[in-house]
């Protein structure tokens, strides 16, 4: 597929990259970029040469939310299937095999605040900020509030909600909504060390662990215990599996099938 507001690269073994590429719009969502968006997020899942994706964006910011020129002009109904489009990939991210992390620079706001929410792992820079914005327009983030919500709690999410405000990436990072904080100069370099170092894990364990992770989000909890019990002896009976402790045991490195 020709890509026309994304960027796919595939220049570090194992790692495939996804670069939002509109920078005179501060990556904002459109239904391009959406649509894209969520295909590439696809097509790296299904190549067997990649194990880890990240998400970034080029320009000044991250990416700002959705691009209110195309909001225009719509019927409920249109309405409907244009916010679908906007989120697809927030979802997207959750049902594929492969961990993504978002590198995040500058602004994520809105869309983009739950575009970093959604992902599985999140590094931003220092000086960077996030929020869900889009009650200073007299509409709400809605859809983005629900991985937020997984990620810092009722209250918190509510507060980020109703009041629109962009947090710093210090308080990001201390009610849980993003993993890492490093300096800006160092952004790049540390996302890419951080995803070697997650290539470099067993990549069915991993796959098998996100999986199972996501599906026990929504079951109570002995059922969620149940439920992981089960993956976990799935994935004990795979062929990478028995390699890796026999691996450990002898003091070897693994060599996974699944690659």
């Amino acid at each position: 597929m020709t890509y026309k507001s994304i960027i796919l690269k595939k220049e570090h073994e194992f790692i495939g990259e996804i670069i939002l590429n509109r920078p005179d719009d501060l990556n904002t969502f459109n239904n391009t970029l959406a649509v894209e968006l969520n295909q590439a997020l696809l097509e790296l899942d299904k190549d067997d040469n990649i194990r880890v994706i990240i998400i970034k964006g080029t320009g000044k910011h991250f990416c700002a939310g959705i691009d209110l020129k195309e909001f225009s002009g719509k019927n409920e109904v249109q309405y409907q299937e244009w916010i679908q489009c906007m989120e697809k990939p927030l979802l997207t991210m959750s049902e594929i095999k492969k961990p993504v992390i978002t590198q995040v620079h500058g602004v994520a706001a809105a869309n983009g605040a739950g575009l970093v929410a959604a992902s599985d792992l999140s590094i931003i820079s220092e000086d960077s900020r996030i929020g869900l914005t889009a009650i200073k327009v007299g509409l709400n983030c809605i859809g983005p509030v629900i991985p937020v919500t997984r990620s810092v709690g009722r209250k918190k999410a509510l507060e980020l909600l109703f009041f629109g405000e962009l947090i710093d990436a210090s308080e990001a990072l201390r009610i849980g909504l993003v993993n890492k904080v490093v300096p800006a100069i160092d952004l790049e370099n540390e996302t890419l060390a951080w995803a070697k170092k997650l290539a470099k894990k067993s990549p069915i364990a991993l796959q098998i662990a996100k999986s199972a992770f996501y599906s026990a989000a929504d079951f109570d909890y002995h059922k969620s215990f149940e439920y992981m019990n089960e993956a976990f002896a799935n994935l004990c009976s795979t062929e990478d599996a028995q390699e890796s402790v026999d691996a450990f045991k002898t003091k070897r490195k693994p060599h996974w099938k699944l690659q």
